[in-house]
């Protein structure tokens, strides 16, 4: 069997993974639900639906997810429709819980989201907002890595093999002329693929001598004492580049658009407010966190973490089309067909509302 083949395979067959630790309903851990929100007197159910399942990551860059949860924007915004929420480590089991209708709607990093839509001949999913940018970091031992060009040799880490990061690491082996390959890892660079949960442990011991990683993993790897090499932001136009999008069941969102529009109303109005007052919102965020995982993030690690993360309604639909070019180049993906990933009308119906500028889907929308 061609290398190639074998490595889409490895990859088809990655995606399709479900968590390790998963609860009840299969595919993924149960949020604490909002009941601390009163449904206003009088509020009806949107659709005539009793509840809409949303999923998102325990991560900081799905922040507009856990401000909108703690703060109760989403809960406000469906009225007597119960806001109903699950949590993931890994973006194949998020698609997994769309695909089976355990979630409606998902906060998601594009290459799962992208992978996603090809498996399924573009039948399952729409990307319909966008939420965060950056929050992405190369972070190495000082004492082993002092430039950029003492990677060679070295082994870095990433969350999965073919996850956003993973991707976003052996583009850039490959740009700086060094040979890895992406299914092993082995090469110029050694790509240790590690979950997030352990990687400080690993980065601590000495057996990865830095990662490619989102936040809050990067900043935990500098309270290790480790040093950040290279912020991903300053490789992309403008310092911008999609970490987490919106998407929702295509079925769902043909049924009930109202219920959708309640909740892109609510990520609207969440990112106004995190951007209004970031330090509440930090502390929120953080306050969601140690609701869903028992633990919150200590100030030295939760401050930077934050800071380096842009929260945003645009989907920065050009540059998810680039990270799809990128994960061709590294042979993790046949060159996909991106048109219809994206519909954007009833965000952009939303933001004109508010007064606000529509935002583009780089011509992926959907007819």
């Amino acid at each position: 069997m061609p290398a190639t083949t074998a490595l889409r395979r490895a990859f088809a067959a990655l995606a399709a993974l479900p968590l390790l630790t998963l609860a009840a309903c299969g595919y993924g851990s149960q949020a604490e639900d909002d009941g601390n929100v009163e449904v206003a007197a009088g509020a009806k159910k949107i659709d005539g639906l009793d509840s809409v399942k949303i999923g998102y990551f325990g991560n900081l860059t799905h922040g507009t997810a856990l401000v909108g949860v703690q703060k109760g924007f989403f809960q406000k915004q469906l009225g007597a429709t119960r806001a109903e929420y699950a949590t993931f480590n890994a973006g194949p089991s998020e698609i997994e819980a769309l695909n089976s209708g355990s979630i409606d709607i998902g906060w998601i990093g594009p290459s799962p989201a992208i992978n996603g839509y090809t498996k399924s001949n573009g039948t399952n999913l729409r990307i319909i907002g966008g939420s965060a940018s950056g929050g992405v970091k190369l972070v190495v031992d000082p004492d082993k890595v002092k430039s950029l060009e003492d990677v060679k040799g070295k082994r870095i880490a990433t969350p999965q093999l073919g996850n956003t990061q993973d991707v976003a690491l052996l583009n850039w082996i490959a740009e700086q002329g060094w040979k890895v390959d992406p299914q092993s890892g082995k090469g110029d660079v050694t790509v240790v693929r590690s979950d997030n949960k352990v990687t400080p442990d690993a980065f601590k011991a000495g057996s990865v001598d830095g990662a490619w990683v989102p936040e809050p993993t990067a900043s935990k790897l500098v309270a290790e004492g480790g040093k950040v090499l290279l912020d991903e932001s300053t490789l992309w136009p403008d310092g911008k580049f999609v970490i987490t999008n919106i998407i929702v069941r295509q079925e769902f969102l043909k049924e009930h658009p109202k219920a959708v529009e309640a909740v892109l109303r609510a990520s609207v109005e969440t990112n106004r407010w995190i951007n209004a007052h970031p330090d509440e919102a930090k502390a929120a965020a953080n306050e969601q966190l140690e609701k869903d995982s028992g633990k919150a993030l200590p100030a030295e690690v939760l401050d930077p973490a934050w800071k380096s993360i842009r929260f945003t309604d645009d989907p920065l639909a050009a540059t998810l089309d680039t990270e799809a070019e990128h994960a061709v180049k590294a042979g993790l993906l046949e060159k996909p067909d991106l048109k219809g990933i994206y519909d954007l009308t009833i965000l952009n119906k939303v933001l004109k509302a508010e007064g606000e500028s529509t935002v583009d889907d780089a011509g992926l929308g959907a007819e």
